[in-house]
Protein backbone atom coordinates (compact mmCIF):
# COMPACT_ATOMS: atom_id res chain seq x y z
CA UNK A 1 0.00 0.00 0.00
CA UNK A 2 1.31 3.47 -0.94
CA UNK A 3 0.56 6.75 0.80
CA UNK A 4 0.62 9.74 -1.58
CA UNK A 5 0.07 12.38 1.09
CA UNK A 6 3.31 14.09 0.01
CA UNK A 7 2.16 14.33 -3.60
CA UNK A 8 -1.20 15.73 -2.54
CA UNK A 9 0.57 18.39 -0.48
CA UNK A 10 2.76 19.32 -3.46
CA UNK A 11 -0.32 19.61 -5.68
CA UNK A 12 -1.96 21.89 -3.12
CA UNK A 13 1.13 24.08 -2.94
CA UNK A 14 1.04 24.50 -6.73
CA UNK A 15 -2.74 25.06 -6.85
CA UNK A 16 -3.21 21.88 -8.86
CA UNK A 17 -5.63 18.96 -8.70
CA UNK A 18 -4.79 15.33 -9.43
CA UNK A 19 -6.77 15.55 -12.66
CA UNK A 20 -4.55 18.43 -13.82
CA UNK A 21 -1.63 16.02 -14.08
CA UNK A 22 -3.18 14.48 -17.21
CA UNK A 23 -2.58 17.74 -19.08
CA UNK A 24 0.53 19.03 -17.30
CA UNK A 25 2.51 15.78 -17.40
CA UNK A 26 0.44 13.68 -19.82
CA UNK A 27 -0.29 11.14 -17.10
CA UNK A 28 -3.24 8.86 -17.91
CA UNK A 29 -6.50 8.96 -15.97
CA UNK A 30 -5.86 5.32 -15.06
CA UNK A 31 -2.63 6.36 -13.33
CA UNK A 32 -4.47 9.15 -11.53
CA UNK A 33 -6.89 6.52 -10.23
CA UNK A 34 -3.96 4.50 -8.86
CA UNK A 35 -2.94 7.49 -6.74
CA UNK A 36 -6.42 7.60 -5.20
CA UNK A 37 -6.36 3.85 -4.52
CA UNK A 38 -2.85 3.89 -3.04
CA UNK A 39 -1.46 1.59 -5.72
CA UNK A 40 2.13 1.52 -6.98
CA UNK A 41 3.06 3.96 -9.75
CA UNK A 42 5.58 3.11 -12.46
CA UNK A 43 9.12 4.41 -12.11
CA UNK A 44 8.65 6.58 -15.22
CA UNK A 45 5.64 8.34 -13.65
CA UNK A 46 7.52 8.86 -10.37
CA UNK A 47 10.43 10.28 -12.37
CA UNK A 48 8.11 12.75 -14.15
CA UNK A 49 6.59 13.87 -10.85
CA UNK A 50 10.00 14.34 -9.19
CA UNK A 51 11.30 16.39 -12.12
CA UNK A 52 8.18 18.55 -12.22
CA UNK A 53 8.09 19.28 -8.48
CA UNK A 54 11.90 19.30 -8.11
CA UNK A 55 11.73 16.81 -5.26
CA UNK A 56 12.78 13.29 -4.31
CA UNK A 57 10.74 10.09 -4.35
CA UNK A 58 10.37 10.33 -0.58
CA UNK A 59 8.53 13.62 -1.06
CA UNK A 60 6.01 11.93 -3.38
CA UNK A 61 5.00 8.81 -1.48
CA UNK A 62 5.82 6.38 1.27
CA UNK A 63 5.06 2.69 1.57
CA UNK A 64 2.54 1.73 4.25
CA UNK A 65 3.47 -1.45 6.10
CA UNK A 66 1.14 -4.44 6.44
CA UNK A 67 2.25 -4.67 10.08
CA UNK A 68 -0.38 -2.72 12.11
CA UNK A 69 2.11 -1.88 14.89
CA UNK A 70 4.73 -0.55 12.50
CA UNK A 71 2.07 1.26 10.48
CA UNK A 72 0.81 3.01 13.63
CA UNK A 73 4.32 3.98 14.70
CA UNK A 74 5.18 5.29 11.24
CA UNK A 75 1.96 7.32 11.05
CA UNK A 76 2.33 8.90 14.49
CA UNK A 77 6.04 9.58 13.98
CA UNK A 78 5.47 11.11 10.55
CA UNK A 79 2.70 13.43 11.74
CA UNK A 80 4.29 14.26 15.12
CA UNK A 81 1.27 12.93 16.99
CA UNK A 82 1.71 13.14 20.77
CA UNK A 83 0.10 10.97 23.42
CA UNK A 84 -0.15 7.85 21.27
CA UNK A 85 1.67 4.55 20.92
CA UNK A 86 4.80 6.10 19.40
CA UNK A 87 4.97 8.68 22.21
CA UNK A 88 4.61 6.12 25.02
CA UNK A 89 6.90 3.55 23.40
CA UNK A 90 9.67 6.14 23.06
CA UNK A 91 9.48 7.06 26.74
CA UNK A 92 9.04 3.59 28.22
CA UNK A 93 11.55 1.80 26.04
CA UNK A 94 14.16 4.54 26.45
CA UNK A 95 13.72 4.86 30.21
CA UNK A 96 13.82 1.11 30.89
CA UNK A 97 16.67 0.29 28.50
CA UNK A 98 18.85 3.14 29.80
CA UNK A 99 17.99 2.50 33.46
CA UNK A 100 18.94 -1.17 33.12
CA UNK A 101 22.40 0.10 32.16
CA UNK A 102 22.64 2.47 35.13
CA UNK A 103 21.22 5.77 33.85
CA UNK A 104 20.38 8.16 36.69
CA UNK A 105 17.31 9.58 34.92
CA UNK A 106 13.92 8.44 36.19
CA UNK A 107 10.87 7.90 33.97
CA UNK A 108 9.40 11.35 34.63
CA UNK A 109 12.67 13.02 33.63
CA UNK A 110 12.85 10.86 30.50
CA UNK A 111 9.28 11.85 29.66
CA UNK A 112 10.06 15.54 30.16
CA UNK A 113 13.04 15.37 27.81
CA UNK A 114 10.96 13.68 25.11
CA UNK A 115 7.95 15.97 25.49
CA UNK A 116 9.61 19.34 26.12
CA UNK A 117 13.31 18.86 25.30
CA UNK A 118 14.11 20.20 28.77
CA UNK A 119 15.19 18.70 32.09
CA UNK A 120 14.05 19.72 35.57
CA UNK A 121 16.05 18.24 38.42
CA UNK A 122 17.25 19.35 41.84
CA UNK A 123 19.94 16.70 41.68
CA UNK A 124 23.07 16.82 39.56
CA UNK A 125 22.65 14.49 36.62
CA UNK A 126 25.43 13.09 34.44
CA UNK A 127 25.48 14.94 31.11
CA UNK A 128 26.02 11.67 29.23
CA UNK A 129 22.81 10.22 30.71
CA UNK A 130 20.87 13.14 29.25
CA UNK A 131 22.64 12.92 25.88
CA UNK A 132 22.12 9.16 25.67
CA UNK A 133 18.43 9.61 26.45
CA UNK A 134 18.03 11.96 23.47
CA UNK A 135 20.19 9.63 21.37
CA UNK A 136 18.01 6.66 22.28
CA UNK A 137 14.92 8.51 21.02
CA UNK A 138 16.76 9.00 17.71
CA UNK A 139 17.81 5.34 17.63
CA UNK A 140 14.20 4.19 18.01
CA UNK A 141 13.27 6.49 15.10
CA UNK A 142 16.02 4.86 13.03
CA UNK A 143 14.65 1.40 13.87
CA UNK A 144 11.17 2.46 12.77
CA UNK A 145 12.52 3.99 9.54
CA UNK A 146 14.62 0.91 8.72
CA UNK A 147 12.27 -1.69 10.19
CA UNK A 148 11.58 -3.62 7.01
CA UNK A 149 15.15 -3.60 5.70
CA UNK A 150 17.32 -6.70 6.33
CA UNK A 151 19.55 -6.19 9.35
CA UNK A 152 23.19 -5.57 8.40
CA UNK A 153 26.50 -4.82 10.10
CA UNK A 154 26.29 -1.25 8.81
CA UNK A 155 22.88 -0.78 10.47
CA UNK A 156 24.12 -2.22 13.75
CA UNK A 157 27.19 0.03 13.73
CA UNK A 158 25.02 3.04 12.91
CA UNK A 159 22.75 2.28 15.87
CA UNK A 160 25.82 2.31 18.11
CA UNK A 161 26.96 5.59 16.57
CA UNK A 162 23.53 7.18 17.15
CA UNK A 163 23.47 6.00 20.77
CA UNK A 164 27.00 7.07 21.73
CA UNK A 165 27.58 10.16 19.58
CA UNK A 166 28.34 13.43 21.41
CA UNK A 167 29.01 11.55 24.66
CA UNK A 168 32.32 11.60 26.53
CA UNK A 169 33.08 8.19 25.01
CA UNK A 170 33.33 9.81 21.59
CA UNK A 171 36.38 11.79 22.80
CA UNK A 172 38.26 8.59 23.67
CA UNK A 173 40.30 7.49 20.62
CA UNK A 174 40.28 3.84 21.69
CA UNK A 175 36.51 3.71 22.25
CA UNK A 176 35.67 3.63 18.53
CA UNK A 177 32.09 4.97 18.50
CA UNK A 178 30.16 3.33 15.66
CA UNK A 179 32.87 0.71 15.15
CA UNK A 180 33.73 -2.61 16.79
CA UNK A 181 35.68 -2.70 20.04
CA UNK A 182 39.45 -2.52 20.19
CA UNK A 183 39.81 -3.79 23.76
CA UNK A 184 38.57 -7.04 25.32
CA UNK A 185 35.52 -6.81 27.59
CA UNK A 186 33.64 -9.08 29.95
CA UNK A 187 29.89 -9.16 30.67
CA UNK A 188 28.47 -10.76 33.80
CA UNK A 189 31.81 -12.46 34.47
CA UNK A 190 31.71 -14.14 31.04
CA UNK A 191 34.37 -13.58 28.39
CA UNK A 192 33.11 -12.20 25.08
CA UNK A 193 34.52 -12.34 21.55
CA UNK A 194 38.07 -11.03 21.32
CA UNK A 195 38.39 -7.77 19.33
CA UNK A 196 40.21 -9.60 16.51
CA UNK A 197 37.29 -12.06 16.20
CA UNK A 198 34.35 -9.66 16.37
CA UNK A 199 33.99 -8.94 12.64
CA UNK A 200 34.09 -12.66 11.81
CA UNK A 201 31.66 -13.59 14.60
CA UNK A 202 29.19 -10.86 13.60
CA UNK A 203 29.25 -11.92 9.94
CA UNK A 204 28.70 -15.53 10.99
CA UNK A 205 25.79 -14.55 13.26
CA UNK A 206 24.09 -12.51 10.52
CA UNK A 207 24.66 -15.18 7.87
CA UNK A 208 23.11 -17.84 10.08
CA UNK A 209 20.18 -15.57 10.93
CA UNK A 210 19.46 -14.63 7.32
CA UNK A 211 19.46 -18.29 6.25
CA UNK A 212 16.25 -18.90 8.22
CA UNK A 213 13.19 -19.06 5.96
CA UNK A 214 10.99 -17.56 8.67
CA UNK A 215 11.93 -15.60 11.78
CA UNK A 216 10.06 -16.35 14.99
CA UNK A 217 10.01 -14.61 18.38
CA UNK A 218 12.40 -17.26 19.69
CA UNK A 219 14.78 -16.67 16.76
CA UNK A 220 14.94 -12.95 17.63
CA UNK A 221 15.60 -13.75 21.30
CA UNK A 222 18.37 -16.16 20.29
CA UNK A 223 19.91 -13.52 18.00
CA UNK A 224 19.81 -11.12 20.93
CA UNK A 225 21.64 -13.60 23.15
CA UNK A 226 24.27 -14.36 20.51
CA UNK A 227 24.81 -10.63 19.91
CA UNK A 228 25.31 -9.97 23.62
CA UNK A 229 27.70 -12.91 23.87
CA UNK A 230 29.83 -11.41 21.10
CA UNK A 231 29.54 -7.97 22.76
CA UNK A 232 30.94 -6.28 19.65
CA UNK A 233 31.21 -2.72 20.99
CA UNK A 234 33.25 -1.27 23.82
CA UNK A 235 30.04 -0.20 25.60
CA UNK A 236 26.34 0.19 24.79
CA UNK A 237 25.89 -3.44 23.69
CA UNK A 238 22.80 -4.06 25.82
CA UNK A 239 20.91 -1.07 24.47
CA UNK A 240 21.99 -1.69 20.88
CA UNK A 241 21.00 -5.34 21.24
CA UNK A 242 17.52 -4.47 22.51
CA UNK A 243 17.10 -1.91 19.71
CA UNK A 244 18.01 -4.58 17.13
CA UNK A 245 15.44 -6.92 18.69
CA UNK A 246 12.82 -4.16 18.50
CA UNK A 247 13.58 -3.53 14.82
CA UNK A 248 13.53 -7.23 13.97
CA UNK A 249 10.19 -7.75 15.72
CA UNK A 250 8.72 -4.96 13.59
CA UNK A 251 10.30 -6.44 10.48
CA UNK A 252 8.89 -9.92 10.98
CA UNK A 253 5.42 -9.10 12.29
CA UNK A 254 6.27 -10.06 15.87
CA UNK A 255 5.03 -8.01 18.82
CA UNK A 256 8.12 -6.23 20.23
CA UNK A 257 9.15 -6.63 23.85
CA UNK A 258 10.14 -4.02 26.43
CA UNK A 259 12.38 -5.33 29.21
CA UNK A 260 11.37 -3.31 32.27
CA UNK A 261 14.04 -2.18 34.70
CA UNK A 262 12.24 -4.05 37.51
CA UNK A 263 12.86 -7.31 35.58
CA UNK A 264 16.53 -6.71 34.83
CA UNK A 265 17.80 -9.42 37.18
CA UNK A 266 15.61 -12.02 35.46
CA UNK A 267 16.87 -10.65 32.14
CA UNK A 268 20.53 -10.90 33.19
CA UNK A 269 19.95 -14.39 34.53
CA UNK A 270 18.37 -15.36 31.21
CA UNK A 271 21.36 -14.11 29.24
CA UNK A 272 23.83 -15.80 31.60
CA UNK A 273 22.12 -19.20 31.57
CA UNK A 274 20.76 -19.24 28.01
CA UNK A 275 23.07 -21.99 26.76
CA UNK A 276 21.89 -24.34 29.52
CA UNK A 277 18.29 -23.18 29.91
CA UNK A 278 17.02 -20.81 27.17
CA UNK A 279 13.59 -20.70 28.80
CA UNK A 280 14.66 -18.11 31.38
CA UNK A 281 15.48 -15.47 28.76
CA UNK A 282 12.61 -16.42 26.45
CA UNK A 283 10.07 -16.17 29.27
CA UNK A 284 11.47 -12.81 30.40
CA UNK A 285 11.13 -11.52 26.85
CA UNK A 286 7.58 -12.89 26.67
CA UNK A 287 6.88 -10.93 29.84
CA UNK A 288 8.28 -7.86 28.06
CA UNK A 289 5.99 -8.64 25.14
CA UNK A 290 3.02 -8.56 27.54
CA UNK A 291 4.08 -5.02 28.47
CA UNK A 292 3.82 -4.07 24.80
CA UNK A 293 0.49 -5.90 24.43
CA UNK A 294 -0.95 -3.82 27.26
CA UNK A 295 0.04 -0.66 25.38
CA UNK A 296 -1.55 -1.96 22.18
CA UNK A 297 -4.74 -2.80 24.03
CA UNK A 298 -4.87 0.65 25.63
CA UNK A 299 -4.53 2.34 22.23
CA UNK A 300 -7.02 -0.09 20.59
CA UNK A 301 -4.52 -1.42 18.09
CA UNK A 302 -5.55 -4.82 16.75
CA UNK A 303 -2.83 -7.43 16.35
Amino acid sequence: MYNYHGLLQLLKQHNLKKSDLTQVLHISSRTIAKIGKGEKLSSSVIHKLCNFFLCSENDIYRIISDNPILRQLQEEKSHHISGGLYHELQIRMTYNSNHIEGSALNEDQTRRIFETNTIDSKDALPVDDIIETVNHFRAIDYCIDMAEEPITEEMIKHLHYILKSRTKDETLPWFNVGEYKTRPNVVGGIETSAPKDVAHDMKQLLTSYHKKSEISFEDIVEFHFQFERIHPFQDGNGRVGRLIAFKECLNHGVIPFIIEDTKKYYYYRGLKEYLYEPGYLINTCYDGQDTMKNLLTYFHISI
